[in-house]
């Protein structure tokens, strides 16, 4: 898996839960936000607070909500409870116990700032958002590797949902982004009737792991010829240029207290950085513009640096880089499978053949074994038995070239494309017949009705502190000689 640090998109959108019925949620208030339980004698915070194992890390002022920032007990192993346990960290943005409620996670670390999902904008409702265990400084402490899997991870959501349902009791819908949406999808397969509905935003599918033949596919058509051919040469110049620019990685890194003992050195992770640059230029760079920028095979070493930094980010390939995502970089190299595809533009540059894969990125004293039974199980059911799920890809996001596709046996779901799109797709840049179609059918899942007039939008108006992407440094996939 290669280890780019990539720009990911940390789609806010949250999860849906069973068990509330179909009934339709009433106009809320910001007044109505800070109004006591269903006996107006306890304050929501009191309230959630009296959940057992539920903690108070700090409530921050959001105009029109109440924000939580909690830690909830979990255990360490959901199979045997009793073998310890670790605080998991979570937020709340609470809008009114009469709303539909999100459940997202990116899948990474929680953000403290408030934000809001697409979804909880849609639904206009309450945000529950999830650390995934492992993160820090959701992790147990000492660590047990063997304990994070995606069958864990679904468990942590469980049992959040079903303390927090006792108060959310409106409709769920689960959320991700990128490996949230993965996460959110996992968490249906495994607990297919705590939510209403599943949105999964560009959420990869790497069934089999051995098989990647559908990324080759995709860097040989996406964009135009003339885009391919010149990030073709810019890279290969990067690698021409390997002594000079390795020279000046090593030194900016003494500079700023970077190393690179977990890769090995300098020199090796440059080259999983030039590697990864068509990759990282795809996922993030908006193709109209972008393509113009690339640098000629002639440009100054200054300008190739600036180019490269911008894609891929020097420091994302550091130990320091690293370590932050260190709980994902297990997951890829034990369950969750690793992008691969090769790379001829390269061939004869390249000195480290293999290097870009999860085990790189590991410490060694980690023991990594492959699970190749997790993501086809993953597969299966959902081709089989997806009831009220939503799959959003991008048309130019390379993650989306192995996505989730739906059965004979699917009900109620549907997958979605972005003409143009990238790692940022979602559903409000839809054509205009799918945006429609798939807000109608999220408003439907929260038990909110869409308006007769057909046209379905949006229920609450859009925030522009609440409501705007959030951009985070994370790794990408593997590159095969």
């Amino acid at each position: 898996m290669r280890k780019a640090i990539r720009w990911l998109l940390s789609l806010v959108v949250l999860v849906g839960t069973v068990g509330a019925g179909g009934a339709t949620a009433g106009a809320a208030t910001a007044a109505e936000s800070n109004r006591t339980d269903t006996t107006r004698t306890t304050d929501i915070k009191d309230r959630i607070l009296a959940i057992p194992g539920m903690s108070l890390i700090e409530e921050k002022p959001v105009e029109g909500y109440r924000y939580f920032v909690l830690n909830y007990t979990q255990p360490i192993d959901h199979r045997h409870p009793a073998r310890g346990t670790f605080q998991q960290r979570l937020t709340l943005l609470h809008k009114s116990v009469d709303r539909p409620t999100v459940f997202f996670t990116s899948g990474y670390n929680v953000s403290t700032s408030p934000s809001r999902s697409e979804p909880t904008q849609i639904i206009d409702g309450n945000q529950v958002s999830l650390e995934y265990r492992y993160f820090t400084p959701s992790r147990p402490r000492p660590t047990d590797w063997t304990k994070l899997d995606i069958r864990q991870g679904a468990n942590d959501q469980h049992r959040i949902f079903q303390a927090l349902h006792r108060i959310y009791a409106k409709n769920w819908i689960a959320t991700g982004g990128s490996k949230g949406g993965m996460t959110a999808t996992y968490y249906r397969r495994f607990f297919p009737h705590d939510m209403n509905g599943t949105v999964a935003y560009v959420a990869p599918n790497d069934v089999n792991n051995d098989e990647d033949s559908a990324y080759d596919r995709f860097f040989r058509t996406v964009g135009t010829a003339q885009c391919r051919a010149d990030l073709a040469a810019v890279e290969r110049e990067a690698l021409v240029r390997r002594g000079e620019m390795v020279d000046r990685f090593q030194k900016w890194a003494d500079k700023e207290g970077r190393t690179f003992k977990t890769v090995g050195n300098a020199d090796r992770s440059y080259e999983v950085m030039v590697t990864d640059l068509v990759f990282g230029f795809w996922q993030y760079q908006p193709a109209a513009t972008a393509c113009a920028e690339v640098p000629k095979p002639t440009a100054s070493t200054d300008a190739l640096w600036a180019w490269m930094d911008k894609i891929g980010g020097f420091a994302s390939y550091t130990d320091q880089g690293l370590e932050s995502y260190l709980p994902y970089y297990y997951q890829a190299g034990t369950q969750l499978g690793e992008p691969g595809y090769h790379y001829p533009q390269l061939k004869g540059l390249l000195k480290y053949p293999g290097i870009n894969n999860s085990r790189s990125f590991v410490p060694r004293e980690i023991p990594m074994h492959f699970d190749k039974r997790a993501m086809p199980d993953i597969d299966r059911w959902v081709r089989q038995h997806a009831n009220r799920m939503m799959f959003v890809n991008g048309e130019y996001d390379p993650w989306s070239s192995e996505h989730f596709e739906l059965g004979k046996g699917s009900r109620n779901s549907y997958v979605f494309t972005v003409l143009g799109g990238n790692h940022g797709s979602n559903i409000a840049k839809l054509k205009d017949a799918d945006r429609t179609k798939a807000t109608a059918e999220l408003l439907g899942w929260a038990g909110l009705k869409a308006p007769v007039n057909g046209k379905a939008t949006p229920q609450a108006p859009y925030n522009k502190k609440l409501d705007k992407q959030e951009l985070r440094r994370t790794a990408t996939p593997l590159l095969l000689p």
